[in-house]
């Protein structure tokens, strides 16, 4: 079974997230900002993260370039669920290594297709 790391600084956008991850059969590990996230995910392996974008302390484009540093998140597929739609945020999210970018509100069933595609 494959392992999710979702991240949102909104409680609900967490738990419906979790919600639509776990009906789809996955795990999830909630994160409440990109710092939280970072810490996570030096303790445990995850199969692939989402996050938000704009959240306190350490924002979606900033855990996705952490994240890259590290060898072991080198190839894991990175996904921002975000309000930001800008074409300028969108490729500052590919070049800091962003997998693909997701627009809230999210359609539950495109979520987990996206999903199903990029995890290995």
């Amino acid at each position: 079974m494959h392992t999710i790391l979702a991240v949102d600084d909104s409680a609900s956008m967490r738990k419906m997230v979790s919600f639509t991850l776990v009906g789809a059969g996955f795990q999830v590990v909630e994160a409440v900002d990109g710092i939280d996230a970072f810490e996570k995910a030096q303790k445990q392996r995850f199969d692939l993260v989402l996050t938000d974008q704009n959240m306190p302390r350490l924002d979606g484009i900033g855990l996705v370039r952490k994240l890259r540093e590290q060898p072991a998140y080198a190839q894991t597929p990175i996904l921002i669920l975000t309000t930001e739609s800008s074409d300028q945020m969108k490729q500052a999210g590919r070049a800091a290594g962003a997998t693909g970018w997701l627009v809230k509100p999210f359609d539950p069933n495109r979520l987990i297709e996206v999903i199903r595609k990029v995890i290995r």
